[in-house]
Protein backbone atom coordinates (compact mmCIF):
# COMPACT_ATOMS: atom_id res chain seq x y z
CA UNK A 1 0.00 0.00 0.00
CA UNK A 2 2.81 2.38 0.76
CA UNK A 3 4.38 2.06 -2.69
CA UNK A 4 1.04 2.40 -4.44
CA UNK A 5 0.04 5.40 -2.31
CA UNK A 6 3.23 7.30 -3.03
CA UNK A 7 2.99 6.47 -6.72
CA UNK A 8 -0.58 7.80 -6.76
CA UNK A 9 0.53 11.05 -5.11
CA UNK A 10 3.32 11.46 -7.69
CA UNK A 11 0.86 10.86 -10.51
CA UNK A 12 -1.52 13.44 -9.08
CA UNK A 13 1.31 15.96 -8.77
CA UNK A 14 2.26 15.38 -12.39
CA UNK A 15 -1.36 15.76 -13.47
CA UNK A 16 -1.60 19.02 -11.53
CA UNK A 17 1.48 20.35 -13.26
CA UNK A 18 0.05 19.49 -16.68
CA UNK A 19 -3.33 20.98 -15.79
CA UNK A 20 -1.65 24.17 -14.63
CA UNK A 21 -0.11 24.49 -18.07
CA UNK A 22 -3.22 23.54 -20.05
CA UNK A 23 -5.77 25.63 -18.16
CA UNK A 24 -6.20 28.69 -20.35
CA UNK A 25 -2.73 28.29 -21.84
CA UNK A 26 -1.89 29.02 -25.46
CA UNK A 27 0.13 26.76 -27.75
CA UNK A 28 2.91 28.59 -29.58
CA UNK A 29 5.75 27.46 -31.77
CA UNK A 30 8.94 29.44 -31.38
CA UNK A 31 8.38 31.67 -34.43
CA UNK A 32 4.93 32.67 -33.14
CA UNK A 33 6.35 33.26 -29.66
CA UNK A 34 9.03 35.50 -31.17
CA UNK A 35 6.43 37.55 -33.04
CA UNK A 36 4.31 37.85 -29.90
CA UNK A 37 7.27 39.08 -27.88
CA UNK A 38 8.19 41.72 -30.44
CA UNK A 39 4.59 42.96 -30.45
CA UNK A 40 3.97 43.03 -26.70
CA UNK A 41 7.28 43.74 -24.98
CA UNK A 42 7.16 46.94 -22.93
CA UNK A 43 10.95 47.21 -23.08
CA UNK A 44 10.81 47.26 -26.88
CA UNK A 45 7.96 49.77 -26.79
CA UNK A 46 10.16 52.02 -24.65
CA UNK A 47 13.07 51.75 -27.08
CA UNK A 48 10.73 52.51 -29.98
CA UNK A 49 9.55 55.65 -28.20
CA UNK A 50 13.16 56.69 -27.63
CA UNK A 51 13.86 56.38 -31.36
CA UNK A 52 10.81 58.44 -32.25
CA UNK A 53 11.91 61.09 -29.76
CA UNK A 54 15.36 61.36 -31.34
CA UNK A 55 13.86 61.43 -34.82
CA UNK A 56 11.75 64.40 -33.78
CA UNK A 57 14.85 66.03 -32.29
CA UNK A 58 16.73 65.64 -35.59
CA UNK A 59 13.77 67.13 -37.38
CA UNK A 60 13.85 70.09 -35.01
CA UNK A 61 17.51 70.81 -35.83
CA UNK A 62 16.89 70.96 -39.59
CA UNK A 63 15.57 74.52 -39.26
CA UNK A 64 18.70 75.76 -37.49
CA UNK A 65 20.25 78.55 -39.56
CA UNK A 66 16.91 79.93 -40.70
CA UNK A 67 15.71 83.37 -39.57
CA UNK A 68 14.17 83.65 -36.14
CA UNK A 69 11.18 86.00 -35.99
CA UNK A 70 9.96 87.30 -32.65
CA UNK A 71 6.88 89.40 -31.93
CA UNK A 72 6.99 91.52 -28.82
CA UNK A 73 4.00 93.44 -27.52
CA UNK A 74 4.25 95.71 -24.49
CA UNK A 75 1.65 97.80 -22.69
CA UNK A 76 3.51 100.73 -21.14
CA UNK A 77 2.47 103.36 -18.61
CA UNK A 78 5.43 105.74 -18.82
CA UNK A 79 6.67 109.26 -18.26
CA UNK A 80 9.41 110.99 -20.26
CA UNK A 81 10.99 114.42 -19.48
CA UNK A 82 12.97 116.34 -22.14
CA UNK A 83 15.10 119.43 -21.71
CA UNK A 84 15.69 121.78 -24.67
CA UNK A 85 18.46 124.44 -24.28
CA UNK A 86 17.54 127.79 -25.96
CA UNK A 87 21.11 128.89 -26.60
CA UNK A 88 21.27 132.37 -28.19
CA UNK A 89 17.51 132.75 -27.79
CA UNK A 90 17.74 132.54 -24.03
CA UNK A 91 17.76 136.39 -23.44
CA UNK A 92 14.71 136.85 -25.61
CA UNK A 93 12.91 133.99 -23.89
CA UNK A 94 13.73 135.40 -20.50
CA UNK A 95 12.12 138.70 -21.50
CA UNK A 96 8.90 136.82 -21.98
CA UNK A 97 9.34 134.81 -18.78
CA UNK A 98 10.34 131.60 -20.55
CA UNK A 99 12.90 129.57 -18.61
CA UNK A 100 16.04 128.15 -20.16
CA UNK A 101 16.22 125.30 -20.85
CA UNK A 102 12.68 124.40 -21.84
CA UNK A 103 11.30 121.33 -20.09
CA UNK A 104 8.79 118.99 -21.71
CA UNK A 105 7.15 116.16 -19.80
CA UNK A 106 5.11 113.38 -21.39
CA UNK A 107 3.09 110.86 -19.42
CA UNK A 108 0.75 108.36 -21.07
CA UNK A 109 -0.17 104.72 -21.69
CA UNK A 110 1.16 103.24 -24.94
CA UNK A 111 1.37 99.92 -26.78
CA UNK A 112 4.63 98.76 -28.39
CA UNK A 113 4.03 96.07 -31.06
CA UNK A 114 7.44 95.23 -32.53
CA UNK A 115 8.59 92.37 -34.80
CA UNK A 116 12.28 91.45 -34.77
CA UNK A 117 13.96 89.05 -37.22
CA UNK A 118 17.43 87.58 -36.64
CA UNK A 119 19.43 85.54 -39.14
CA UNK A 120 22.62 83.72 -38.06
CA UNK A 121 25.38 84.32 -40.61
CA UNK A 122 28.32 82.71 -38.83
CA UNK A 123 28.18 80.70 -35.60
CA UNK A 124 31.69 79.25 -35.48
CA UNK A 125 30.37 75.70 -35.93
CA UNK A 126 27.67 75.59 -33.26
CA UNK A 127 24.87 74.86 -35.72
CA UNK A 128 26.73 72.09 -37.58
CA UNK A 129 27.86 70.60 -34.26
CA UNK A 130 24.32 70.62 -32.88
CA UNK A 131 22.96 68.92 -36.00
CA UNK A 132 25.72 66.29 -35.94
CA UNK A 133 25.10 65.64 -32.25
CA UNK A 134 21.35 65.16 -32.84
CA UNK A 135 22.00 62.69 -35.68
CA UNK A 136 24.45 60.79 -33.48
CA UNK A 137 21.87 60.60 -30.69
CA UNK A 138 19.39 59.14 -33.18
CA UNK A 139 21.97 56.56 -34.26
CA UNK A 140 22.53 55.68 -30.61
CA UNK A 141 18.79 55.27 -29.99
CA UNK A 142 18.45 53.01 -33.04
CA UNK A 143 21.40 50.90 -31.90
CA UNK A 144 19.89 50.61 -28.43
CA UNK A 145 16.58 49.65 -30.01
CA UNK A 146 18.26 46.79 -31.88
CA UNK A 147 20.18 45.79 -28.79
CA UNK A 148 16.99 45.73 -26.71
CA UNK A 149 15.28 43.55 -29.31
CA UNK A 150 18.23 41.14 -29.47
CA UNK A 151 18.44 40.88 -25.68
CA UNK A 152 14.69 40.28 -25.45
CA UNK A 153 14.90 37.52 -28.06
CA UNK A 154 17.82 35.92 -26.24
CA UNK A 155 15.77 36.00 -23.05
CA UNK A 156 12.89 34.40 -24.96
CA UNK A 157 15.14 31.57 -26.16
CA UNK A 158 16.21 30.92 -22.59
CA UNK A 159 12.62 30.93 -21.29
CA UNK A 160 10.99 29.06 -24.20
CA UNK A 161 13.50 26.26 -24.52
CA UNK A 162 14.10 26.33 -20.77
CA UNK A 163 10.47 25.27 -20.33
CA UNK A 164 11.01 22.51 -22.89
CA UNK A 165 14.05 21.33 -20.93
CA UNK A 166 12.02 21.40 -17.71
CA UNK A 167 9.31 19.27 -19.37
CA UNK A 168 11.94 16.82 -20.57
CA UNK A 169 13.40 16.59 -17.07
CA UNK A 170 9.94 16.06 -15.59
CA UNK A 171 9.25 13.23 -18.04
CA UNK A 172 12.55 11.55 -17.22
CA UNK A 173 12.00 11.92 -13.46
CA UNK A 174 8.50 10.47 -13.86
CA UNK A 175 9.86 7.47 -15.74
CA UNK A 176 12.67 6.92 -13.22
CA UNK A 177 10.18 7.13 -10.37
CA UNK A 178 7.88 4.64 -12.09
CA UNK A 179 10.81 2.30 -12.72
CA UNK A 180 11.97 2.47 -9.12
CA UNK A 181 8.37 1.96 -7.96
CA UNK A 182 8.31 -1.28 -9.92
CA UNK A 183 11.72 -2.24 -8.57
CA UNK A 184 10.61 -1.54 -5.00
CA UNK A 185 7.50 -3.65 -5.58
CA UNK A 186 9.69 -6.50 -6.80
CA UNK A 187 12.01 -6.04 -3.81
CA UNK A 188 9.09 -6.27 -1.36
CA UNK A 189 7.93 -9.51 -2.96
CA UNK A 190 11.43 -11.00 -2.88
CA UNK A 191 11.88 -9.91 0.73
CA UNK A 192 8.63 -11.62 1.73
CA UNK A 193 9.83 -14.77 0.00
CA UNK A 194 13.20 -14.33 1.72
CA UNK A 195 15.13 -14.22 -1.54
CA UNK A 196 16.77 -10.88 -0.60
CA UNK A 197 17.72 -9.29 2.67
CA UNK A 198 15.94 -6.40 4.35
CA UNK A 199 19.01 -4.25 3.64
CA UNK A 200 18.59 -4.74 -0.10
CA UNK A 201 14.89 -3.85 0.11
CA UNK A 202 15.81 -0.71 2.08
CA UNK A 203 18.28 0.22 -0.63
CA UNK A 204 15.44 0.08 -3.15
CA UNK A 205 13.22 2.11 -0.79
CA UNK A 206 15.84 4.84 -0.31
CA UNK A 207 16.49 5.10 -4.04
CA UNK A 208 12.74 5.27 -4.74
CA UNK A 209 12.23 8.04 -2.15
CA UNK A 210 15.13 10.01 -3.63
CA UNK A 211 13.52 9.66 -7.05
CA UNK A 212 10.23 10.96 -5.62
CA UNK A 213 11.99 14.05 -4.29
CA UNK A 214 13.68 14.63 -7.64
CA UNK A 215 10.29 14.29 -9.32
CA UNK A 216 8.74 16.89 -7.03
CA UNK A 217 11.64 19.22 -7.74
CA UNK A 218 11.11 18.72 -11.47
CA UNK A 219 7.43 19.63 -11.05
CA UNK A 220 8.41 22.85 -9.26
CA UNK A 221 11.08 23.66 -11.86
CA UNK A 222 8.52 23.30 -14.65
CA UNK A 223 6.08 25.60 -12.84
CA UNK A 224 8.83 28.22 -12.46
CA UNK A 225 9.81 27.92 -16.12
CA UNK A 226 6.18 28.23 -17.22
CA UNK A 227 5.73 31.35 -15.08
CA UNK A 228 8.81 32.97 -16.61
CA UNK A 229 7.70 32.28 -20.18
CA UNK A 230 4.11 33.34 -19.50
CA UNK A 231 5.26 36.63 -18.01
CA UNK A 232 7.66 37.32 -20.86
CA UNK A 233 4.95 36.75 -23.49
CA UNK A 234 2.20 38.50 -21.47
CA UNK A 235 0.13 35.30 -21.36
CA UNK A 236 -1.43 35.00 -17.87
CA UNK A 237 -2.88 31.57 -18.66
CA UNK A 238 0.52 30.15 -19.53
CA UNK A 239 2.23 29.02 -22.72
CA UNK A 240 2.63 25.53 -24.15
CA UNK A 241 5.73 25.49 -26.38
CA UNK A 242 5.34 23.29 -29.42
CA UNK A 243 8.83 23.68 -30.91
CA UNK A 244 11.06 20.97 -29.42
CA UNK A 245 14.68 21.25 -28.45
CA UNK A 246 16.78 20.72 -31.55
CA UNK A 247 20.30 20.16 -32.80
CA UNK A 248 21.76 20.67 -36.26
CA UNK A 249 24.26 17.85 -36.36
CA UNK A 250 26.23 19.40 -39.21
CA UNK A 251 29.14 21.62 -38.09
CA UNK A 252 28.55 25.34 -37.84
CA UNK A 253 29.87 27.83 -40.35
CA UNK A 254 33.54 28.78 -39.72
CA UNK A 255 34.20 30.89 -36.64
CA UNK A 256 35.73 33.68 -38.71
CA UNK A 257 32.43 34.15 -40.56
CA UNK A 258 30.61 34.74 -37.29
CA UNK A 259 33.34 37.10 -36.09
CA UNK A 260 33.15 39.14 -39.26
CA UNK A 261 29.35 39.36 -38.99
CA UNK A 262 29.57 40.38 -35.33
CA UNK A 263 32.11 43.14 -35.98
CA UNK A 264 30.05 44.41 -38.91
CA UNK A 265 26.60 44.51 -37.34
CA UNK A 266 26.63 44.18 -33.55
CA UNK A 267 24.41 46.97 -32.15
CA UNK A 268 26.79 47.68 -29.28
CA UNK A 269 29.45 48.74 -31.77
CA UNK A 270 26.95 51.00 -33.51
CA UNK A 271 26.00 52.48 -30.15
CA UNK A 272 29.62 53.21 -29.28
CA UNK A 273 30.24 54.71 -32.73
CA UNK A 274 27.27 56.99 -32.11
CA UNK A 275 28.71 58.00 -28.74
CA UNK A 276 32.01 58.74 -30.44
CA UNK A 277 30.21 60.94 -33.00
CA UNK A 278 28.41 62.75 -30.19
CA UNK A 279 31.73 63.40 -28.45
CA UNK A 280 33.22 64.79 -31.64
CA UNK A 281 30.17 67.04 -32.07
CA UNK A 282 30.72 68.21 -28.50
CA UNK A 283 34.32 69.18 -29.36
CA UNK A 284 33.03 71.18 -32.33
CA UNK A 285 30.49 73.01 -30.16
CA UNK A 286 32.98 73.81 -27.42
CA UNK A 287 35.46 75.21 -29.95
CA UNK A 288 32.68 77.26 -31.54
CA UNK A 289 32.08 78.97 -28.20
CA UNK A 290 35.55 80.51 -28.47
CA UNK A 291 34.71 82.15 -31.80
CA UNK A 292 32.55 85.22 -32.54
CA UNK A 293 29.07 84.95 -33.97
CA UNK A 294 27.80 87.19 -36.75
CA UNK A 295 24.13 87.74 -37.39
CA UNK A 296 21.83 89.91 -39.45
CA UNK A 297 18.79 91.53 -37.88
CA UNK A 298 15.76 93.62 -38.74
CA UNK A 299 13.05 95.31 -36.65
CA UNK A 300 9.72 96.92 -37.50
CA UNK A 301 7.48 99.02 -35.24
CA UNK A 302 3.77 98.70 -36.05
CA UNK A 303 2.65 101.68 -33.90
CA UNK A 304 4.70 104.74 -34.73
CA UNK A 305 2.30 107.28 -33.25
CA UNK A 306 2.71 106.07 -29.68
CA UNK A 307 6.31 104.93 -29.97
CA UNK A 308 9.02 106.13 -27.68
CA UNK A 309 11.37 108.76 -28.89
CA UNK A 310 14.18 106.21 -28.86
CA UNK A 311 12.26 103.66 -30.91
CA UNK A 312 12.98 103.64 -34.67
CA UNK A 313 10.19 103.06 -37.16
CA UNK A 314 12.26 100.25 -38.63
CA UNK A 315 15.87 99.17 -38.65
CA UNK A 316 18.13 96.47 -40.07
CA UNK A 317 21.83 95.70 -39.88
CA UNK A 318 24.58 93.24 -39.04
CA UNK A 319 25.77 92.43 -35.54
CA UNK A 320 28.81 90.70 -34.07
CA UNK A 321 28.87 89.05 -30.67
CA UNK A 322 32.01 87.82 -28.96
CA UNK A 323 32.36 86.70 -25.37
CA UNK A 324 35.57 88.15 -24.00
CA UNK A 325 35.48 86.53 -20.58
CA UNK A 326 33.45 83.67 -19.13
CA UNK A 327 33.03 82.20 -15.69
CA UNK A 328 33.57 78.76 -17.24
CA UNK A 329 37.03 77.84 -18.47
CA UNK A 330 36.57 77.47 -22.21
CA UNK A 331 39.91 75.77 -22.88
CA UNK A 332 39.17 73.23 -20.18
CA UNK A 333 35.72 72.64 -21.70
CA UNK A 334 37.33 71.83 -25.06
CA UNK A 335 39.83 69.52 -23.36
CA UNK A 336 37.01 67.73 -21.50
CA UNK A 337 35.13 67.18 -24.76
CA UNK A 338 38.27 65.82 -26.44
CA UNK A 339 38.86 63.39 -23.58
CA UNK A 340 35.27 62.22 -23.88
CA UNK A 341 35.93 61.49 -27.56
CA UNK A 342 39.07 59.53 -26.64
CA UNK A 343 37.07 57.61 -24.04
CA UNK A 344 34.47 56.66 -26.65
CA UNK A 345 37.18 55.52 -29.07
CA UNK A 346 38.83 53.36 -26.40
CA UNK A 347 35.47 51.89 -25.45
CA UNK A 348 34.84 51.01 -29.09
CA UNK A 349 38.16 49.16 -29.34
CA UNK A 350 37.48 47.28 -26.11
CA UNK A 351 33.99 46.31 -27.30
CA UNK A 352 35.43 44.84 -30.49
CA UNK A 353 37.78 42.69 -28.42
CA UNK A 354 35.02 41.52 -26.08
CA UNK A 355 32.69 40.71 -28.97
CA UNK A 356 35.39 38.60 -30.62
CA UNK A 357 35.97 36.78 -27.32
CA UNK A 358 32.24 36.23 -26.79
CA UNK A 359 31.77 34.99 -30.34
CA UNK A 360 34.62 32.51 -29.99
CA UNK A 361 33.22 31.25 -26.67
CA UNK A 362 29.67 30.82 -28.01
CA UNK A 363 30.89 29.09 -31.18
CA UNK A 364 33.00 26.61 -29.22
CA UNK A 365 30.17 25.97 -26.74
CA UNK A 366 27.73 25.28 -29.57
CA UNK A 367 30.13 22.88 -31.25
CA UNK A 368 30.87 21.13 -27.96
CA UNK A 369 27.16 20.71 -27.21
CA UNK A 370 26.54 19.40 -30.73
CA UNK A 371 29.24 16.76 -30.39
CA UNK A 372 28.11 15.87 -26.86
CA UNK A 373 24.55 15.37 -28.08
CA UNK A 374 25.65 12.96 -30.79
CA UNK A 375 27.79 10.95 -28.37
CA UNK A 376 24.86 10.56 -25.97
CA UNK A 377 22.91 8.51 -28.51
CA UNK A 378 25.13 5.48 -27.91
CA UNK A 379 25.20 6.23 -24.18
CA UNK A 380 21.39 6.02 -24.00
CA UNK A 381 21.36 2.78 -25.98
CA UNK A 382 23.98 1.31 -23.64
CA UNK A 383 22.14 2.54 -20.55
CA UNK A 384 18.84 1.03 -21.77
CA UNK A 385 20.47 -2.31 -22.46
CA UNK A 386 22.28 -2.25 -19.11
CA UNK A 387 19.00 -1.55 -17.30
CA UNK A 388 17.30 -4.43 -19.05
CA UNK A 389 20.10 -6.85 -18.15
CA UNK A 390 20.31 -5.67 -14.54
CA UNK A 391 16.56 -6.08 -14.05
CA UNK A 392 16.72 -9.57 -15.53
CA UNK A 393 19.76 -10.51 -13.43
CA UNK A 394 18.09 -9.15 -10.29
CA UNK A 395 15.05 -11.36 -10.80
CA UNK A 396 17.41 -14.33 -11.22
CA UNK A 397 19.39 -13.29 -8.13
CA UNK A 398 22.48 -12.54 -10.22
CA UNK A 399 22.50 -8.80 -9.39
CA UNK A 400 21.84 -6.72 -6.30
CA UNK A 401 19.26 -4.03 -5.73
CA UNK A 402 21.99 -1.40 -6.00
CA UNK A 403 22.85 -2.68 -9.48
CA UNK A 404 19.27 -2.11 -10.64
CA UNK A 405 19.07 1.27 -8.96
CA UNK A 406 22.33 2.38 -10.54
CA UNK A 407 21.14 1.19 -13.96
CA UNK A 408 17.79 2.98 -13.58
CA UNK A 409 19.46 6.21 -12.48
CA UNK A 410 22.07 5.87 -15.21
CA UNK A 411 19.35 5.63 -17.83
CA UNK A 412 17.60 8.70 -16.45
CA UNK A 413 20.89 10.57 -16.22
CA UNK A 414 21.74 9.85 -19.86
CA UNK A 415 18.32 11.08 -21.03
CA UNK A 416 18.59 14.28 -18.99
CA UNK A 417 22.11 14.84 -20.28
CA UNK A 418 20.92 14.52 -23.85
CA UNK A 419 18.13 17.06 -23.27
CA UNK A 420 20.61 19.33 -21.49
CA UNK A 421 23.06 19.02 -24.40
CA UNK A 422 20.30 20.05 -26.83
CA UNK A 423 19.40 23.00 -24.60
CA UNK A 424 23.06 24.02 -24.31
CA UNK A 425 23.34 23.86 -28.10
CA UNK A 426 20.27 26.04 -28.63
CA UNK A 427 21.44 28.60 -26.06
CA UNK A 428 24.99 28.75 -27.43
CA UNK A 429 23.62 29.08 -30.97
CA UNK A 430 21.29 31.88 -29.83
CA UNK A 431 24.15 33.71 -28.15
CA UNK A 432 26.26 33.29 -31.27
CA UNK A 433 23.48 34.69 -33.44
CA UNK A 434 22.84 37.52 -30.98
CA UNK A 435 26.50 38.53 -31.09
CA UNK A 436 26.46 38.51 -34.88
CA UNK A 437 23.20 40.49 -35.04
CA UNK A 438 21.14 37.59 -36.43
CA UNK A 439 19.22 36.17 -33.48
CA UNK A 440 15.91 36.82 -35.26
CA UNK A 441 17.00 34.06 -37.68
CA UNK A 442 16.93 31.34 -35.00
CA UNK A 443 13.62 29.90 -36.34
CA UNK A 444 15.39 29.31 -39.66
CA UNK A 445 18.09 27.30 -37.89
CA UNK A 446 15.39 25.34 -36.05
CA UNK A 447 13.73 24.53 -39.38
CA UNK A 448 17.02 23.07 -40.65
CA UNK A 449 17.48 20.87 -37.57
CA UNK A 450 17.89 17.16 -38.26
CA UNK A 451 17.60 16.04 -34.63
CA UNK A 452 14.94 16.94 -32.07
CA UNK A 453 14.20 16.02 -28.47
CA UNK A 454 10.41 15.49 -28.51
Amino acid sequence: MRVGGIATIAALAASAAVAAQDGGSIALDYRAAQERLLERSDALAASDAAVRSKEAQVGATRSLGRPEVDFEGQLLDYQKTLYLPLGSLAPVAQAFGIPDPLRFRRQEVAVRPIVTATLPLYTGGQISGTKAGARAQLDQARAEQRSAADKALLQLVQAYYGQQLAEQALGVRRDVLAGLDRHLGDALKLEREQFISRAQRLQAQVARDDAAREFEKAVADLAIANGALAGLLRAPGGVRPTSPLFVVTQPLEPLEDYKAAALASHPELDRLRALEAQAEAGVTIEKAKQRPTIYGFGQYNFDRKDSLLTDPDWSFGIGLRYKIASGLGRNQSVEAAQETARQADAGLREARTQIEIGTTKAWNEAEAARKRFRLLDSAIESAAENLRLQQLSYREQQATSLDVVDAELGMGRARVQRAQAAYDYVMALAQLLELSGRIAQLPDFAARADREVP
